[in-house]
């Protein structure tokens, strides 16, 4: 009797396995032909970004929805593999695509102990929903789910498997893959990840909003403890590995710029060329861009245009905290975090909220949690805005959002973004290589690219390009031009009567073209322009690659008071330092896809070419000498402390110090400065070109001309040498001196025995240095 009770029920789930096994069965038979086809995975094509890369390989920007970054996985560490593994599947390479002992733990927890709910999913399992399955949770994706995980098993080795795995899983920050995810979170590749970076990282595929390490360090750090248990736990790491990533500190890349260059107005333009000739594959087949841009000068120009803006801005004084946020007595970590939300660092200019304020001391928190005190000089900058009698709006008090910096020492000091704009472009002359472009002060607020968008007056630095124009009219460095007060009629201007000035309000007399251009006189600049003809002079500077309509032809061309860009100053600039070509610029070296291959190469194009040049090799040997001499001894004195001779240039200042600019070069090298602001005002009463602009092209060229030799521009056929009194004009040094002439155009009264067409004695303008003014 009894025996009939027990085979009943053994009988019925015997029946029932069997039932299941038919059913199962049934399911494989119908269901697995329909399965999708493995060519996806065969065949990995995954979107990968458009990379911008400058011309040594260094990364500077990325474009794409998804950050990817393929690798083999032999180029996955032992460490990383095996943290993997313990976070996810540790019975990998043991089982066909399910773990059954994963399954029989998972049940065993979740129906059990009544734990958390565990899932028993593999790698292989994963790599299934993630390239061709949804992420619901039901029955039916869970069946195919299991038998696609078999038949990609058995169509795949597991190295294979795992490799997918390594490149598609998502990581968060928009990472794919652990490649992109180590360069995010830690700025470097996967060979040099730490155990407990690897830890990290190994945490997020479970789920990467959750650990993430930026968001939620506290939860992120929860999880890499789990990981790095389980690989001690399964042998991977041995004790001493274990206590040392588990004290390790959670440091994470928490900059704005994630690259290790500042090139963002840069990549912008390579991603806009690159969208025009390949617009449906621009952000998916993996395009790496590599510019013309040179690390070391994009470095040097990036952090001149900051120190350079900032000094100016210093300079105005102190405008007040950017904005107040209430703050209760008992306000704690939370409170503060909510305060600084919404408002971004600018590079190494922090945002921090005020927690107590007094003449003494500042104390104020970062977005990072750190508690920062500030005093002594650091406070100098903004001595008034602490003084109980300053107006609440522009005080510095408990609950203020102000900006902090260190300075050189690593103190800390109070600050302030400034409010003014500035470009700065530098261009080899020989090719047109863009060598470095930083469009603004900070992309992130401003993505206007004044570099190549801003049309604005360039005021005096265009003089050169009248004087230019003149020397073909006959003109010579030693034409004495009258320095004197000058009154256009209405009749003539078809405006308004219209009595111009120089700079400093003083006039001269008689000069000499060489000292009026270092001077920068804009009385003779004037009466030149009247001489050679206005209609003339806006076709000659078209030559340069100017617009002759944005050079109106009136007597104000002749203080620059037409419309230009930064770029375009480079590249007309360029025509003086190669000896009279004009050159194209141009910024993409290159162009490969993902697998190497080449799409395209810039055409090498360089001076020499004749059908290149635009002015005579004369005209431009002697305007070199002249704007040379306007950094000796002119306005753009300051740049003779290089110490080298091959350094030419012209300061600009336009009406009510709108513009401030200063152009310059050396024969490889030139560069452009701009400071103003977007909406075009007053930089402040005698804040010139040579005092706010000049000092970032200073900068710049001090470091990237570091131990390059000078070069010695030999005169060009044609070009003569004479000795002239100095009574022709006021140049400073001995009574006679020489001067560079078109040989036709050698003054008659000139003694023949003094011309030469060998290089000049020394003394002459363009060799040494005469002495400077006072």
């Amino acid at each position: 009797m009894w025996l009939r009770f027990l085979l009943f029920p053994l009988a019925l789930l015997g029946g029932l396995l069997v039932a299941g096994a038919c059913a199962a069965g049934l399911v494989l038979i119908l269901a697995y032909p329909n399965l999708p086809s493995l060519e996806v995975l065969t065949d990995y094509q995954p979107k990968i970004p458009l990379r911008v890369y400058t011309t040594e390989g260094v990364l500077i920007g990325e474009f794409g929805e998804e950050r990817r970054t393929i690798v083999s996985i032999g180029e996955v560490p032992e460490r990383l593999k095996k943290a993997i593994l313990a976070a996810e599947d540790e019975r990998f390479y043991q089982h066909a695509g399910i773990d059954y002992f994963g399954v029989a733990r998972a049940a065993y927890a979740n129906l059990v102990t009544g734990g958390r709910r565990k899932g028993a999913s593999t790698i292989t399992m994963q790599v299934a929903r993630n390239f061709f399955l949804s992420s619901e949770k039901t029955l039916v994706r869970k069946l195919y789910e299991a038998l696609l995980a078999f038949k990609i098993e058995n169509n795949l080795g597991k190295d294979q498997i795992l490799e997918l795995y390594v490149n598609q899983i998502y990581l968060g920050q928009r990472a794919y893959g652990f490649s992109a995810a180590a360069r995010i979170y830690y700025g470097k590749s996967l060979d040099q990840l730490t155990l407990a970076e690897a830890a990290m990282l190994a945490g997020l595929p479970k789920a990467p909003s959750t650990f993430n390490p930026v968001v939620n360090p506290a939860r992120a750090r929860q999880r890499q403890q789990y990981v790095l248990r389980r690989m001690r736990e399964l042998g991977h790491i041995d004790a001493n590995e274990f206590e040392q990533a588990s004290k390790a500190p959670l440091v994470v890349k928490r900059e704005m710029n994630e690259f290790a260059l500042h090139g963002e107005h840069i990549a912008e333009m390579v991603r806009q060329a690159v969208f025009e000739q390949y617009p449906e594959d621009v952000y998916t087949r993996g395009f790496r861009i590599y510019t013309t841009i040179r690390k070391a000068d994009q470095d040097a120009a990036y952090s001149a245009l900051r120190r350079g803006v900032l000094e100016y801005d210093r300079r105005n004084g102190y405008r007040g905290p950017e904005g107040f946020v209430e703050l209760a007595d008992d306000a704690g970590d939370e409170d503060y975090d909510d305060a600084l939300a919404n408002h971004e660092d600018s590079d190494d200019l922090r945002v921090a909220l005020v927690t107590s304020a007094d003449a003494k001391e500042v104390r104020a928190v970062t977005k990072l949690g750190e508690e920062v005190r500030i005093s002594g000089e650091g406070l100098r900058f903004v001595a008034r805005a602490l003084d109980e009698k300053t107006a609440l709006a522009r005080r510095l008090r408990r609950g203020a959002l102000i900006r902090i910096t260190q300075d050189e020492k690593r103190l800390w000091q109070v600050a302030q973004l400034p409010e003014a704009e500035s470009a700065f472009i530098s261009v080899d002359p020989q090719d047109g290589a863009v060598r470095a472009l930083v469009g603004g002060f900070d992309f992130t607020r401003n993505k206007f690219n004044h570099a190549t968008q801003a049309w604005r007056q360039p005021g005096s630095s265009f003089k050169p390009f009248i004087y230019s124009a003149a020397l073909e009219k006959g003109f010579t460095p030693a034409t004495v031009v009258a320095d004197e007060p000058l009154v256009v009629e209405a009749e003539v201007t078809g405006s308004q009567r219209w009595e111009p000035k120089n700079y400093d309000g003083k006039f001269e007399g008689p000069l000499p073209l060489r000292t009026a251009l270092a001077k920068s006189k804009n009385m003779v600049s004037i009466r030149v322009l009247q001489a050679i003809g206005t209609k003339y002079a806006q076709d000659y500077v078209s030559r340069f690659g100017f617009d002759a309509d944005k050079h109106p032809p009136y007597l104000t061309m002749a203080l620059g008071a037409g419309s230009v860009t930064p770029w375009q100053m480079a590249r007309a600039y360029g025509v003086f330092a190669n000896g009279g070509f004009l050159i194209q610029p141009y910024f993409i070296q290159r162009i490969v896809d993902d697998r190497g291959n080449s799409l395209g190469a810039a055409k090498s194009i360089r001076a020499g070419e004749e059908s290149l040049r635009v002015i005579d090799a004369r005209n431009a040997f002697i305007m070199d000498s002249m704007m040379k001499d306007v950094t000796r001894y002119g306005t753009a004195a300051r740049v003779a402390r290089l110490g080298r001779h091959d350094l030419a240039g012209k300061t600009g200042t336009t009406n009510d110090f709108i513009d401030a600019w200063f152009c310059g070069y050396q024969p490889d090298l030139v560069g452009i400065a701009w400071v103003g602001f977007d909406q075009p005002r007053t930089l402040g009463r005698n804040q010139t070109g040579g005092l706010v602009s000049m000092p970032i092209w200073i900068a710049y060229m001090e470091r990237v001309l570091k131990g390059v030799p000078e070069i010695e521009r030999d005169p060009p056929e044609g070009v003569v040498s004479a000795y002239i009194e100095s009574s022709r004009g006021s140049l400073p040094g001995d009574a006679r001196r020489t001067e560079w002439f078109y040989r036709e155009s050698l003054p008659k009264e000139t003694p023949p025995e003094a011309e030469s067409e060998a290089p000049a004695p020394a003394g002459a303008p363009g060799t040494t240095p005469p002495k400077r003014e006072p």
